[in-house]
């Protein structure tokens, strides 16, 4: 009985009609291929069978062909915050498209930092994904001291080394949803912003505050740390302080819809008395009741873009930080 051969590259490259160092390229990452050939490699793979040999190609290039998604947060948020969901699922279909893996780390306290700094620069992947950082954490500059390339969703604060970084306008953005409340008539806008510590919670202040200008008032602000029971805790104290609130921006959905209850829980009225918007559609905001008036983060797009810049950066490519725009969605509650 004869055995049947294992597809090789040379047969792909010949299904697909291009050069073997074409097929190279995109099984080791898509780097500098035409769309046109890269699908017609990748619909070549599949006709053939072919699989990539992954421990020898991880010898020949020096590479672990599989980038970390790191999380500097608790364990819990990465269930009960739905942004960092959307995240790594763009995440991970991103390198699947390039036969590539997504390795999950979580790193929310001092010890789970350590082992982490130890994984990634034992060489078990090619650079980091860093998804959320805080101003005095220590974790950026020992990944950049260890050479590991390394980019960051949003600007991270408090680094002298230039960190490459995706991100949205978090200041255009907020300015956009306060300009949005002031045309709906409402001025006494109060704001939940997010840890001051993180570059969402300083930048979507900073909007905040910029555009009601003259009418900033910082009794008006208070911080939560993203969750729906510090929104809710934010919102008892403003009410608390002051009866004259007539708007409620949240630096998230899930602190927005905190806001919500602590306001139906006052016997107020929403958007009735108190109009609420939040920040990034990440599921919630359209299933939420009322459903939410907030700011949407291209989440897909984020991911996509995160993973080829991190690629390139890879490559050894000078890397530009880059911003997306937000949408504006209207909903029932602002």
């Amino acid at each position: 009985m004869s055995v049947r051969r294992k597809p090789t590259i040379r047969d792909v490259a010949a299904a697909a009609g291009v050069s073997r160092g074409t097929v190279s390229r995109v099984i080791n990452g898509g780097h500098w291929v035409s769309p046109d050939a890269r699908v017609a490699v990748e619909d070549a793979i599949r006709r053939t069978g072919y699989t990539a040999n992954h421990a020898a190609r991880s010898l020949a290039t020096g590479r672990a062909g599989s980038l970390a998604f790191l999380l500097t947060e608790p364990q819990h948020l990465l269930f009960d915050d739905p942004t960092f969901a959307l995240l790594l699922r763009g995440a991970a279909e991103a390198l699947a498209q390039r036969s590539m893996t997504l390795v999950l780390l979580v790193a929310g306290t001092p010890a789970e930092r350590a082992n982490v700094a130890h994984f990634v620069s034992a060489g078990h992947v090619d650079g980091v994904l860093l998804i959320s950082s805080h101003e005095a954490d220590p974790l950026v500059e020992q990944l950049l001291g260890a050479g590991m390339p390394t980019v960051c969703c949003g600007i991270p604060l408090g680094h002298d080394t230039p960190v490459p970084t995706v991100s949205v306008d978090e200041i255009g953005s907020a300015r956009e949803m306060t300009r949005y409340l002031r045309e709906r008539g409402h001025r006494r806008i109060a704001m939940i912003a997010g840890p001051h510590d993180t570059p969402g919670g300083r930048f979507r202040l900073v909007g905040f505050r910029d555009e009601m200008g003259a009418d900033f008032d910082p009794g008006l602000v208070e911080e939560g740390d993203y969750s729906q029971d510090s929104g809710a805790a934010a919102m008892s104290r403003l009410l608390e302080r002051t009866h004259d609130i007539d708007a409620v921006f949240a630096a998230s959905d899930l602190m927005a819809a905190g806001a919500i209850a602590a306001i139906h829980r006052a016997g107020l009225r929403v958007p009735g008395d108190i109009a609420v918007a939040g920040f990034d559609d990440s599921g919630l905001a359209a299933t939420h009741q009322p459903p939410l008036t907030t700011m949407r983060q291209p989440w897909d797009r984020l991911s996509e873009e995160m993973v080829s810049l991190l690629l390139r950066v890879i490559d050894g490519a000078e890397a530009q930080p880059i911003t997306l725009p937000t949408t504006l969605v209207v909903r029932a509650s602002a």
